[in-house]
């Protein structure tokens, strides 16, 4: 009899006896509800080990009825062959969904919400019916400088951005790294990257402005603080970014920060000219020359700084892999693997700022005469920079003036104008011809000025009567304004993020929107723009409902208001119509 006690005890005791006895519904998948925003709630479901839902019996109902509520964010499941319902998608262990409320009201809410999920057993291949749950709801009103944190939607999560996040967070360390890395490469081929080389081309050659020529090692070695405070930028803004549902880099795009910064340029582009020489005073640098060391840390440092302002100000692009990493940060909360993304990608961004710096001790000429030249030319292009940090503030006109003065100045500096004497070398050759090169360019983008021109590539499209093409949208300038205009258009709708500090906007703008299919394909929709150079309360809370850091964005809708695909980054003209034409189908135009 105490060998039996014995007995059954232990197989009580045993994780077999446990097995055998199923959870009750309620603990095997215990739920809740969270309000993430005044317009966004979170279902939340802890599932028991060697249990399972299903994500096409789920539904979800509001009472009153009337409180109208999105498509739910389902994040991608594993695939099971279930004895009961053949092949299907199944969540373990942990699942949240992302529910958006559509409400035509900024008022605070209360409603309940009934919540019906089906799941089953693995071990015991116990199934139990359908469970219903109700939860009270309540939705704080919105205010007008709330910033509403993203909310995935199935289009979202399909885009590339999406399938990013979900690279993010279903491969190793190593290939995410490796990847990343790839993307950055990519990227250092666009536009965002270009304004950096000047910039870095400038930090060389003014440190090598000295007494003593630069070596290519240290070159290189100014190269690399550049980029590493660059990667650090990236990856701080990111992560903060991630969390605050705002791109940190927009803080900088405001007049006195790009005006300050190209100050800044303006000051060592006229000390490249010799008019005055940067330096500091005698006495410290009598101190600073006893430890040589200290001054080539404290160089570097200074232009670790100057890399990660430059990646803030001058080039604050949102592509699809910087986009991917920030949903990520944001849905996860895994600060420390996006950093880590975004760091390794700006390092492959870095690479034409490394092959600058390792080439700078072989292809920059010696100390002497030609040292002036290559001053002074480094010195135009600095200046070039500067007037496109503040050129969004100035007046077309006065734009096109300074970028043709920027031309027939170097121009003059190369003597295009002077007569060539009798005997003249290869080298005095070439620079006349640059110098004229730059003289005619500089005079046609003049007369583009005054003909009424606003496009410094194509200045004399007036001679020939030509006018760009482009597209005409009507401006939404809060997110109450969208929704209204959603809710009244009787077509679909396409709606445009932009800011006049978006350089990748301004390359839409140029080849895409104005490619005559993408034009003819969206002549039978509703076209809308939020403007967000300003980065202020609305323009935040409009970037924030769709999911997006910064421009540029491009979100398509149906008729019903519902987002049915989006493009985050540059998308040429043939990507562009590739993604419009899986958007809307014949039927849904």
């Amino acid at each position: 009899m105490i060998c039996r006690i014995v007995f059954l005890l232990f197989l009580a005791a045993s994780p077999l006896a446990k097995a055998a006895v199923p959870l009750p519904p309620s603990i095997a998948f215990k739920s809740s509800v969270e309000t993430i925003d005044a317009r966004t709630i979170e279902v939340r479901f802890e599932i028991a080990e060697g249990y399972y839902l299903y994500r096409d019996k789920f539904a979800f109902q509001s009472a009153p009825p009337e409180i109208q509520l999105g498509a739910p964010a389902f994040p991608q499941g594993k695939k099971k062959f279930d004895e009961n319902f053949g092949d299907v998608e199944v969540y373990y262990r942990e699942l949240r969904l992302r529910i958006p409320v559509k409400l035509q009201t900024s008022e605070a809410l209360a409603f309940d919400l009934d919540v019906t999920s089906q799941g089953c057993s693995e071990e015991l291949g116990l199934c139990y019916p359908p469970q219903k749950r109700r939860f009270s709801v309540s939705l704080p009103a919105i205010a007008s400088a709330a910033v509403v944190p993203f909310t995935f939607t199935d289009s979202f999560q399909d885009d590339e951005s999406g399938r990013i996040a979900r690279f993010l967070e279903n491969s190793g360390v190593a290939l995410i790294a490796a990847t990343f890395f790839g993307f950055g490469v990519l990227l250092s081929l666009t536009p965002c990257v270009l304004p950096m080389l000047p910039i870095l081309s400038g930090i060389i050659v003014g440190t090598r402005h000295g007494a003593h020529a630069l070596s290519r090692s240290t070159a290189f070695f100014l190269s690399l603080a550049y980029v590493s405070g660059m990667a650090a930028a990236y990856a701080l803004a990111g992560v903060l970014a991630g969390f605050s549902g705002t791109l940190f880099s927009g803080v900088l795009q405001t007049p006195w920060a790009r005006g300050g910064f190209a100050s800044l340029f303006v000051i060592l582009a006229f000390s490249m000219f010799g008019f005055y020489t940067l330096r500091l005073p005698a006495c410290l640098q009598t101190s600073i020359a006893a430890n040589a060391s200290q001054l080539r840390g404290r160089s570097f440092v200074s232009v670790a700084v100057m890399g990660g302002l430059s990646a803030l100000i001058v080039a604050p692009c949102v592509a699809p892999p910087l986009a991917g990493a920030l949903l990520y940060v944001g849905h996860s909360g895994n600060a420390a693997l996006g950093g880590l993304a975004l760091f390794c990608m700006a390092w492959g961004m870095g690479i034409p700022l490394l092959a600058v710096g390792a080439s700078a001790g072989s292809l920059l000429p010696k100390t002497g005469l030609w040292m002036n030249a290559v001053n002074r030319f480094f010195g135009f292009v600095l200046l070039g920079v500067a007037h496109w940090l503040i050129a969004l503030y100035l007046p077309p006109a006065v734009q096109m003036a300074i970028w043709g003065s920027l031309l027939i100045a170097p121009a003059i500096a190369l003597r295009a104008i002077d007569p060539l004497p009798t005997q003249v070398g290869p080298a005095r050759i070439f620079r006349r011809f640059a110098g004229i090169f730059c003289l005619f360019g500089g005079v046609a983008i003049l007369s583009g000025a005054l003909a009424g021109a606003k496009d410094p590539l194509r200045p004399l499209d007036w001679i020939a009567g030509e006018t760009r093409p482009g597209i005409t949208f009507e401006r939404v300038r809060s997110l109450s304004g969208l929704e209204s205009r959603l809710s009244a258009s009787r077509a679909p709708v396409m709606l445009d993020f932009y800011a006049d500090w978006c350089i990748t906007c301004k390359e839409m703008e140029r080849l895409t929107f104005s490619d005559a299919r993408v034009r003819k394909a969206l002549s039978g929709l509703t076209l809308l723009q939020a403007d967000v150079t300003a980065n202020n309360d609305n323009d935040k809370v409009l970037l924030a409902r769709f999911g997006l850091f910064g421009p540029p964005g491009v979100i398509f809708f149906d008729r019903q208001g519902n987002e049915k695909a989006r493009v985050v980054g540059f998308q040429d003209a043939e990507r562009f119509l590739a993604t419009f034409h899986a958007a809307y189908r014949d039927a849904d135009r």
